[in-house]
């Protein structure tokens, strides 16, 4: 693109992409575009767009298109429901619908774009041969069917067929018979998802299974003989639902399924056995239409979309926006909802086991699954490394919904058992959540929480296990991207500080996680809302990067310490340099060694 060539048709046109998959706005992929909603102008042009979209989509054919258009605070989304062959097409048209309707909002007449828009979608059309056809296959079969821009699959794991563009046959020339769905997992929520996730893959891992696992550090295929890393980095979305569903050595896919990946693109898979949303809380307000809890809930939500008759939603019974939107599924939707609680007489949960024999509960120390109405003891969950002790209330909950999730997706409890007393004794069974290193005097967790809630959780674990130890100081290094807006920022601050009043914070700069915000900003802001909340200026400072803080924090400590490290720009850094001081056998109170040689 030319730099004096504007992105899209509108200057008032925030972003426009294609959903490939289960979305927000129903089963059908589409197209979906956001815009500035600003004056009565605005307004109106949102109003007319579906019947400017509908003018197009018939020029096209698409006889059979939704729309939506909804309101928001200060912008709109806009979506067409469009076929699998006209994708690139359909964003096209969501554009113009946009640009019609401004010029509609302003008594103004603008070009018709139908002809170009028929030359398009016939050239696009040709380079997707049979897509449609083998998504209807599928569908009719019951089969997942996914598709990004290389290729086309119907089944899953090892019942997986793939094709390139291209080459996809007609659906006659499938040999259905051979095609077949692995056990599909989705988990979804706020905070937790990664630690359920890999909680999860290692319960199916106890008994015997080959497991492929997408989570914010990657994607991995692993068996008792190996571990295969298909791809490292945040693999959260579609993408990674993908190349786990597209393994054919994968007998079950636990697939971690964010807000984001959802709202870009839709989902990656059309069936899946399993959901769980783990909890709800505030984080990305602003983006994509999400302004509150309950929008942010109603695209967790989207997972239920993939979900038949025989599945199961895993819903947390102690979250009130999550009791809320059970409240609306159970009207909207025929969804199997089944209930976690750490409460042992949660109503909710007595529901869920009456209705679909589904629970799960911590009783007087014991996570205890109900599967089939049949109660059955997991394990005490101090026994369990992944609480360090049952300090990490948070981790009992993520326990906790692992457990029934695992339970409805097939894992006998024996294996669930079993997975629950081994995960977390090693550092990379669930790396960078709630890593504990001990050496040189002090007690360091690392962890990647990133929202209020999150580090509410990590400072209260670190809180209580410090009263056990009878630590004398907490240290805390502070910071997030910068693509959260300033209450949301400020509300970090502030929820840190309301947990213990630590003797030292370090706030980061993360230059890669600016944003958009300029260098400085943030940190400013976190440190002026420490302030506000009493925190004296001597123990708060602002450090340049994620590395320089934790190593001013290090030099701070002294033996009997515990520091507290959410880690999200050098976490391998970071926590690589921990283990160094560590083997070194390092002291707190003496130099730390070389930055360079770290």
């Amino acid at each position: 693109m030319l730099a004096d060539e504007a992105e899209y048709p509108s200057p008032t046109i925030q972003d426009c992409r294609r959903l490939q998959g289960p979305n927000r706005y129903g089963t059908a992929p589409g197209a979906v575009v956001t815009v500035d909603v600003v004056t009565d102008e605005a307004r109106r042009a949102v109003d007319h767009w579906p019947y400017a979209a509908r003018r197009l989509t018939q020029a096209l054919g698409w006889d059979d298109s939704e729309f939506v258009a909804r309101h928001s605070l200060g912008d709109a989304t806009c979506y067409l429901s469009a076929p699998l062959d006209g994708l690139m097409t359909a964003t096209a048209v969501a554009e113009q619908a946009w640009v019609e309707s401004e010029a509609y909002a302003d008594g103004r007449d603008v070009p018709d774009a139908a002809p170009a828009l028929r030359v398009q979608y016939a050239d696009e059309c040709a380079r997707h041969p049979h897509v449609r056809e083998l998504a209807a296959g599928a569908l009719t079969r019951g089969f997942a069917f996914s598709m990004d821009d290389e290729a086309v699959s119907v089944g899953s794991g090892s019942g997986v067929l793939t094709w390139p563009h291209g080459a996809a046959p007609s659906s006659l020339a499938v040999a259905w018979d051979t095609v077949r769905d692995v056990s599909l997992v989705l988990v979804t929520g706020s905070n937790g998802k990664t630690t359920t996730t890999r909680l999860v893959a290692a319960m199916w891992r106890a008994m015997g299974a080959t497991t492929g696992w997408s989570c914010s550090d990657g994607v991995f295929v692993e068996s008792d003989l190996e571990t295969r890393t298909l791809a490292l980095g945040d693999y959260t979305g579609p993408g990674g639902a993908r190349l786990v569903m597209r393994d054919d050595a994968v007998q079950v896919g636990v697939l971690e399924t964010a807000r984001g990946g959802m709202l870009r693109r839709g989902l990656g898979t059309t069936t899946a056995q399993v959901a769980v949303i783990t909890n709800i809380s505030a984080d990305h307000f602003g983006e994509y239409g999400v302004h509150t809890l309950d929008d942010l809930a109603e695209v967790k939500a989207i997972v239920t979309r993939v979900l038949g008759p025989d599945g199961r939603l895993v819903l947390n019974a102690d979250d009130p926006t999550l009791v809320a939107l059970g409240e609306h599924l159970a009207t909207a939707h025929a969804v199997p909802m089944v209930w976690f609680s750490m409460n042992a007489d949660t109503a909710l949960v007595a529901d869920g086991i009456e209705a679909h024999g589904d629970g799960a509960v911590l009783h007087d120390g014991h996570l205890m699954v109900c599967r089939d109405g049949v109660w059955g003891d997991a394990g005490r969950v101090d026994e369990m490394p992944v609480t360090a002790g049952g300090a990490a209330r948070h981790n009992v909950e993520n326990a906790l919904a692992a457990a029934l999730t695992a339970s409805c997706s097939g894992v006998p409890l024996s294996a669930v058992y079993v997975a629950l007393r081994r995960f977390g004794a090693a550092p990379h069974d669930n790396a960078g959540r709630l890593e504990r290193y001990a050496f040189g005097g002090l007690t360091v967790f690392v962890d990647y929480a990133h929202n209020p809630e999150g580090i509410r959780a990590l400072c209260t674990t670190a809180a209580s296990f410090a009263a056990s130890v009878a630590a004398s100081r907490i240290g805390l290094v502070l910071g997030n991207a910068g693509d959260r807006d300033d209450e949301q920022l400020r509300a970090l601050a502030r929820t840190a500080w309301s947990v213990t009043p630590f003797a030292r914070v370090i706030v980061k700069e993360m230059v890669s996680l600016l944003r958009g915000r300029p260098e400085g900003e943030l940190p400013a802001l976190l440190v002026d809302e420490l302030r506000q909340c009493g925190a004296p200026a001597d123990r708060v400072s602002i450090s340049p990067s994620e590395f320089d803080a934790v190593q001013e924090l290090l030099t701070w400590a002294r033996p009997g310490d515990v520091l507290v490290l959410p880690t999200h720009a050098e976490r391998g850094r970071v926590t690589g340099y921990l283990e160094r001081l560590r083997v070194e056998e390092w002291q707190a109170g003496n130099p730390l060694p070389d930055i360079d040689s770290a």
